[in-house]
């Protein structure tokens, strides 16, 4: 296989998975508030990072075991935060009504997709040592290949993800899809904190 469709199909197989990222774009395409600008975001970051990756800086990362912890506890607090704002969501269910609901600015959605990606240990994970580690045995013109299937997986899910939003709307009138959807969002975020949680003391 091609490096190229190599790392295309590496990259869609580690995206897939929903996770902090997938759940905050989905969000923001159901409810339409700036859902290109956090695909934008996200796809961005996850580029910078997978680029570091296949150039080795994640080997470089993975020698400091103060900064795993730190980055793991930061991460952890952030899910754990999130996953209790979602839950409280369900509690209190509103119909989706994108003409009435309070607008979040562009700043505070470029903040949120930067936190998602950058405070969660699983995305240096993926594009540090997966990503890093496939390529590592690629030749230079190779890499580049690679790389660029990777990048690419990465920018067609994350605006898939938005657009998909948008056409699922409709659906999401309805409380108890929005309760239902809440409740997934918060256990996905808390089951992810608890892996983090444990397997930093599991390393300890």
């Amino acid at each position: 296989m091609p490096p190229f469709l190599r790392g295309l199909t590496l990259g869609f197989s580690l995206i897939v998975a929903i996770g902090p990222q997938n759940a905050f774009v989905l969000r923001q395409g159901l409810t339409r508030q700036h859902a290109l600008l956090a695909a934008f975001v996200c796809a961005l970051a996850d580029s910078l990072l997978i680029t570091l990756g296949v150039l080795g800086i994640g080997a470089w990362l993975a020698r400091s075991p103060t900064l795993t912890l730190i980055g793991t506890l930061a991460g952890a607090a952030f899910l754990l935060w999130y996953g209790w704002r979602s839950f409280r969501s369900a509690q209190h269910p509103v119909a989706l009504d994108t003409a009435g609901q309070t607008q979040q600015s562009p700043r505070a959605v470029l903040a949120t997709a930067l936190a998602f990606t950058f405070l969660n240990p699983h995305v240096f994970l993926d594009t540090f040592v997966l990503i890093g580690g496939a390529s590592a045995g690629l030749s230079s013109s190779g890499r580049m290949g690679f790389l660029g299937g990777t990048v690419l997986s990465s920018w067609i899910w994350f605006f898939g993800l938005a657009l998909a939003g948008r056409q699922l709307a409709p659906v999401m009138k309805n409380l108890r899809a929005w309760q239902v959807l809440d409740i997934i969002i918060g256990v996905i975020m808390w089951t992810i904190a608890a892996g983090l949680v444990w397997g930093a003391v599991q390393g300890q």
